[in-house]
């Protein structure tokens, strides 16, 4: 019961904020060209400042390493090849299924901090910066090559490669691998600023979410709302568990990689979608819609998560 009233507590600000943004775009209260140079900060300043300080600064001792990200690599590549095997399958254009993609495979991980932190204390949170520590820049660069391949604007060999190295996301992720890696610290001026950039990421860019959402839409959102929810909340999990099974991967370890595998997509897919070539209306809707199921589902399947912790 503790931990689904955790859930729920940590998913609510995320409703609140995109219902704001929601509004403040219907009101007018802040100029039309605001909304894309918000995305534009979000994509290129605040969401890799947030991926390199979490991965950077993370505390990894005495942790099953190797078995956890090998456990979130593999059920993440196994999904992602399930999805491209449906392309035919779903009948929709490129720009929607890299929407339907992302909504399948990406997750939020202030909420997957927020709940590890609840469940296992200081253990969870190094838990959770290991899960992002494989999470992250496997997504994105999975991400990148599915917006070559199937956004609006198709790219070559040469344009993908310099995609993936030159994606802020990709580079602020493996940025924060190295310093981890290397013992780097972050000096003392330098790591609060880094530390406010990246949770700055997570309000502006659930209030671009917000004001993309269009409900005159919705009707032909179902299709695609429905396909990456059901990759995304049962799909992966399954694909997780028996990965784990493999790997071996038990107690907190396994607990933290369900609960990343199953949380909803972040509002870096909407982010990602607007520059690249998505449908990054339907991204908003799939954040918007897998965020209130999940007020829902996660409650649920936080009873069965905390049976693996007992």
């Amino acid at each position: 019961m503790a931990m689904s009233a955790d859930v729920i507590l940590a998913l609510l600000p995320i409703v609140l904020l995109i219902m704001l943004g929601m509004g403040l775009r219907r009101l007018g209260f802040l100029a039309e060209g605001f909304w894309p140079q918000a995305e534009r900060l979000s994509y290129y300043v605040l969401v890799p400042c947030l991926f390199f300080h979490s991965l950077a600064t993370a505390k990894l001792d005495a942790l099953p390493a190797r078995e956890l990200a090998t456990t979130l690599i593999l059920s993440i590549l196994a999904v992602a090849a399930l999805l491209v095997a449906l392309r035919p399958v779903l009948r929709v254009d490129g720009p929607t299924f890299t929407s339907i993609f992302q909504g399948g495979i990406r997750f939020n991980n202030y909420v997957g901090v927020t709940l590890a932190a609840g469940l296992f204390g200081a253990q969870g949170i190094a838990l959770a910066a290991l899960c992002s520590a494989a999470i992250v820049p496997t997504v994105n660069i999975l991400c990148v090559l599915v917006f070559a391949r199937h956004g609006s604007a198709r790219l070559s060999g040469r344009g993908i490669a310099r995609q993936l190295v030159t994606n802020p996301l990709v580079l602020g992720s493996f940025a924060g691998i190295g310093f981890q890696l290397l013992g780097l610290g972050l000096p003392s001026g330098v790591e609060p600023a880094l530390r406010a950039l990246g949770a700055a990421s997570l309000p502006l860019g659930l209030l671009c979410v917000g004001a993309a959402l269009e409900f005159g839409s919705l009707r032909g959102w179902m299709a695609p709302v429905a396909t990456s929810s059901a990759i995304k909340f049962l799909a992966m999990p399954v694909v997780t568990v028996l990965v784990a099974s493999l790997m071996g991967l038990t107690g907190p370890a396994l607990v933290t990689a369900l609960l990343f595998q199953a949380l909803p997509t972040a509002s870096s897919a909407y982010i990602m979608a607007r520059q690249l070539g998505g449908d990054a209306p339907l991204m908003a809707g799939i954040t918007a819609m897998q965020t209130l199921f999940a007020l829902v589902a996660l409650p649920i399947a936080a009873a069965g998560i905390g049976a693996l912790a007992a």
